[in-house]
């Protein structure tokens, strides 16, 4: 296509859309994580609603075993023993790689870092066009711990507030569910795999938040030591007495505030029920007997004695240490809605942007300009996307006029939530479910001159845990290609 970088592309082509009514789809959903590894393969099958297909089935065809993250020393991770371990999981499900149609990798704690994200990746070279593949901090891992355990679509069914509590192998998250929606995450150095022993019982691996907690239990630790049962109780009921504050009224104290990886929940109104998810949680509701050689157990065994004084019905989740995604679904439209807006013509195609879809209140006959900044550095927050390390693709569903005062509240406080986002040079990319891509996309070059490309399409409805790839202009019909791929988690709101 001929274009030069200034032009922008303004369309109201009619929509062409070209698709089957029902699809079923071969999907894999990989975990790696600092302590455990797993994947599950499923079968979903989706139906077109409108525009949009939505999963109305999911089978889950085989669950892998569980393995301890194989590691070469204390950060680098064992790749050729993973790719061992997964080879044999495929084997065992009796699925080829070349049948799966989609999926999703999700990598957390040491298996983001660098070395280790790149020997990963590269085993799975050949699905790269097929998979979703997410670096999860501690915001995000929180987050989908809420829709994998069920916390979110049980907050929708009810219309309360569900607390979800994922007791991992590093850390503790919290996500905070609210009518469908992960309203807050937290996250705190409490896990079972802070200390880790070898068959006879002799210390082996030793975590830096590990020794803060064994010295507050009044424990020196150091490796190759054999620490009596009595010690490690100890120090598990110190462990659960920090986690348990943070439901807390009240300052919260100088070592419970060294441990927070994120600031602590604000909400302080009631909670209707409370969700356990994570490798801990297997202990927590008695699903699980046998000891990995870490603290588990014992973390399980104070929460469940000290329960009780949360005063909070205890509720079984879909999924315990396997709240993560089964998985990724996956299909292609095309779209114009009645407008959209593109400058450059050549700042599509862009591939695999996450979206973000903040809580905007269109009711009023003003915006909020300054709520709006409010929700935008929110839904960053929710999914580790505040950095600006990567674009990102903005949701939202308009109402109301379109005034130019209600677009300019509107527009001004996108703009200043997403400016480390725009300060790093990627482009605006917006999705809305109406038909205002158009004027929205021309109030940001025109009114507030914004400098970077701009993507601005409607007719789409996304939510968080979607990516988008956006493909180039076509000519002839003034539409642009799109594939959405949504993360599958074992039990959704939307079904």
């Amino acid at each position: 296509m001929d274009s030069t970088p200034s032009k922008a592309s303004f369309s109201n082509a009619n929509r062409h859309m070209q698709e089957e009514e029902e699809l079923r789809l071969t999907s894999v959903g990989v975990d790696i994580g600092s302590s455990t590894t797993h994947l599950v393969f499923s079968r979903l099958e989706l139906h077109l609603e409108g525009t949009r297909y939505r999963v109305t089935g999911r089978e889950v065809l085989k669950e892998s075993e569980i393995l301890l993250t194989p590691y070469v020393d204390e950060t680098r991770i064992d790749v050729e023993a993973l790719e061992a371990f997964i080879n044999r999981q495929y084997k065992q499900a009796g699925i080829k790689r070349d049948d799966v149609d989609t999926g999703a990798l999700i990598l957390t704690g040491v298996a983001v870092r660098r070395r280790n994200a790149r020997a990963i990746a590269e085993l799975f070279a050949k699905e790269a066009g097929k998979f979703v593949a997410v670096s999860a901090g501690d915001g995000l891992e929180a987050t989908m711990a809420g829709h994998g355990s069920g916390a979110v679509a049980h907050s929708a069914k009810t219309g309360g507030v569900v607390l979800n509590i994922d007791v991992g192998g590093g850390t503790s998250k919290f996500a905070l569910c609210n009518n469908g929606k992960v309203q807050e995450v937290t996250a705190i150095d409490i896990g079972a795999r802070l200390l880790a022993f070898d068959q006879d019982s002799a210390l082996v691996r030793i975590e830096e938040a590990g020794r803060k907690h064994a010295r507050w239990a009044g424990i020196e630790v150091e490796l190759g030591q054999k620490i009596s049962q009595d010690n490690l109780r100890l120090m598990a009921s110190g462990m659960i007495e920090k986690l348990f504050t943070l439901l807390k009224p009240g300052p919260l104290s100088d070592d419970i505030k060294s441990l927070l990886r994120l600031p602590p929940l604000s909400y302080r109104g009631e909670i209707d029920s409370l969700m356990f998810s994570g490798g801990v949680s297997e202990f927590i509701y008695n699903r699980e007997k046998t000891s990995f050689g870490d603290l588990g157990p014992l973390i399980a065994e104070e929460i469940r004695r000290r329960m009780p004084e949360l005063g909070l019905l205890v509720m079984e989740p879909a999924a315990r240490i396997r709240a993560t995604v089964i998985g990724a679904s996956q299909y292609t439209i095309q779209v114009s809605g009645n407008t959209i807006f593109i400058s450059p013509e050549d700042a599509v195609p862009v591939r695999n942007i996450p979206v973000v879809a903040p809580e905007f209140d269109f009711d009023g006959e003003d915006i909020d300009q300054k709520a709006v900044v409010l929700a935008v550095q929110n839904a960053l927050r929710r999914l580790d996307l505040l950095s600006g390390r990567q674009p990102v693709a903005l949701s939202f569903q308009w109402r109301g006029s379109a005034t130019f005062a209600r677009l300019k509240s509107f527009c001004g406080g996108v703009v200043e939530g997403l400016q480390e986002i725009l300060a790093k040079r990627h482009p605006l990319t917006l999705i809305n479910d109406g038909d205002i891509g158009g004027i929205v996309g021309l109030h940001f070059q025109e009114e507030l001159r914004v400098e970077n490309p701009i993507i601005s399409i409607d007719g789409i409805s996304l939510s968080d845990f979607d990516y988008i790839d956006i493909g180039a202009l076509i000519p002839t019909s003034g539409s642009v290609p799109v594939v959405i791929k949504s993360l599958i988690f074992p039990a959704s709101a939307n079904d």
